[in-house]
């Protein structure tokens, strides 16, 4: 056998993985292998594979005489819509995709090569954890792992991609990086397997149940998109790199629109409900802002009372935080704290300007909040806007009231621009709470000879003092009140003023956020 004809073989029989048999299994289970995820992930023939020839060096347990191809992940870069991506999918039909030495090592030497070259870290999760077989070696390439996501965190993209089985030490590394993707019944995260909960507790639970997609994407928030299938997640993970820079010193790419910048959206100026207490959905005005109508909705299933999604505007991504008046009011809580500050820091970290939406009655009262620490929570949230040095637009619909308006980044949180809506209510709390608490109004109301219509009357006084936009605006807290239909003409505007802002915070190592 000629040289050339030996390459080919070789390349060949690791290009089969596992071989066909698994290869069937993996398909049996409605999965694909690494590299057909590969193929779909990356541009039409644009992935270049690094490291195929490595192989284990274990010789316990038998391991010295076991072919493992490509010792169980395949690793390499390409182009994603044209843009250098670099990636590693680990195969399970190779020993289940278990993470030994050398495993570890391809990976970390994509990790590295895509921190120096500047370019996006996409990985491919389908293993069954740590090779037992090769012990501490395989724990200390985790270790090695976890600690590149660190390092790179903030400077470029690290998207996970859960397309089976994750579990124990390996879940870390996904929770560090920028965006975890599930793929629906055949994904699952948990760090103890219900086999080992039930020896140890005695609850039973099946694994869809304790780390399937819905539940991350749902009650954990450990996850922010759910895919339905292997396919439809990976579209999804192209959609997304295309609203993300390569790295922190780029900006996300423009992308050409034929919608107009300078639309009116009638529409917007009967969307608030005359009753202050009815719901509507903020869907419809984030939409209505966002070119063509398009949004990449960033953790769509947890703590809805809060939105945070990406649309662009004349082509620009913008990052948007805003309220959802249809789930709890809008209400500000534990986990849509959480959401809203990861998300802000995501965006302050790739350059991405942040529009807040604002229609917040308050923090969620309650004892579970308080006992949760909802205080903790909530500071992250203040801290992420406070340390954010993109451009922060605040649009204020609706209500605005008291600890949570300032949570809504006001201007004292840096936000460069406020805007408000006619509509828009920015006091300290509901006019029907104040004349509760104020106490020369209390006096008057008690000894009323018609107590009803005097608190009435001490309502509706609140509500034309204060309970309107034009208080703030003539303090300057509000740069402008505008007619709702001219919002997207007025952020875009705003967007081009704040084009060439610069902002630095004090040196220092780093700061403390209130984890």
């Amino acid at each position: 056998m000629g040289k050339l004809e030996q390459l080919r073989d070789i390349k060949e029989h690791l290009a089969q993985g596992g071989g066909q048999k698994r290869i069937d299994s993996q398909h049996a289970k409605g999965k694909l292998t690494a590299r057909e995820r590969l193929d779909i992930l990356f541009d039409a023939n644009s992935f270049v594979e690094i490291d195929a020839f490595v192989k284990h060096r274990s010789v316990n347990f038998d391991m010295a005489g076991k072919d493992l191809p490509g010792d169980g992940v395949v690793t390499g870069y390409g182009q994603i819509d044209g843009r250098l991506v670099f990636a590693f999918a680990q195969d399970f039909t190779v020993s289940g995709g278990s993470l030994g030495e050398y495993h570890a090592n391809k990976i970390v030497k994509v990790q590295e090569m895509a921190l120096k070259m500047g370019c996006p870290c996409v990985g491919l999760q389908d293993s069954g954890g740590a090779r037992v077989e090769e012990g501490v070696a395989a724990l200390s390439g985790f270790g090695k792992i976890f600690f590149n996501n660190t390092i790179s965190s903030g400077v470029i993209p690290q998207i996970s991609v859960i397309m089976g089985p994750c579990a124990g030490g390996a879940v870390y590394s996904p929770a560090i990086t920028d965006f975890v993707f599930m793929v629906d019944k055949t994904s699952q995260m948990f760090i103890t397997g219900p086999a080992v909960i039930k020896t140890v507790t005695g609850e039973e639970v099946t694994a869809e149940k304790l780390g399937g997609a819905m539940t991350h994407n749902t009650i954990s928030g450990v996850a922010h998109f759910v895919g339905k299938d292997d396919e439809d997640t990976l579209m999804q993970v192209r959609e997304l790199l295309s609203y993300l820079p390569s790295n922190n010193m780029e900006s996300a790419p423009i992308i050409p629109t034929n919608d107009d910048v300078n639309r009116m959206i009638p529409e917007l100026n009967e969307i608030i409900p005359d009753n202050p207490n009815k719901a509507y959905d903020m869907y419809e005005v984030v939409k209505a802002l966002a070119d063509d109508g398009k949004i990449l909705d960033v953790m769509p299933h947890y703590a809805k009372n809060m939105i945070t999604c990406f649309i662009r505007i004349d082509g620009q991504c913008v990052g948007v935080i805003a309220n959802q008046p249809k789930f709890g009011a809008g209400c500000l809580d534990i986990n849509a704290s959480d959401k809203a500050a990861r998300f802000i820091r995501r965006c302050d970290c790739f350059n991405i300007p942040l529009l807040t939406i604002e229609d917040v009655p308050g923090f969620l009262p309650g004892t579970d909040q308080e006992f949760g620490g909802i205080i903790r929570h909530g500071a992250k949230m203040l801290y992420a806007y406070c340390e954010a040095t993109v451009p922060k637009i605040t649009v204020i619909l609706r209500k605005a009231y008291g600890g949570a308006y300032i949570g809504m980044c006001n201007k004292e949180l840096g936000a460069d621009i406020v805007m408000a809506w006619p509509s828009a209510q920015i006091a300290v709390m509901g006019a029907s709470g104040a004349v509760n608490i104020i106490s020369s109004v209390k006096k008057e109301i008690k000894a009323a000879d018609d107590p009803i219509a005097v608190r009435q009357q001490k309502i509706d006084e609140y509500e034309e003092t204060f309970n309107n936009p034009y208080v703030a605006a003539a303090l300057g807290y509000v740069e402008d009140v505008i007619e709702p239909a001219t919002t997207r003409q007025k952020v875009a505007g705003a967007l081009d003023m704040l084009a060439t802002k610069r902002e630095s915070l004090p040196a220092k190592k780093h700061g403390n956020i209130p984890l």
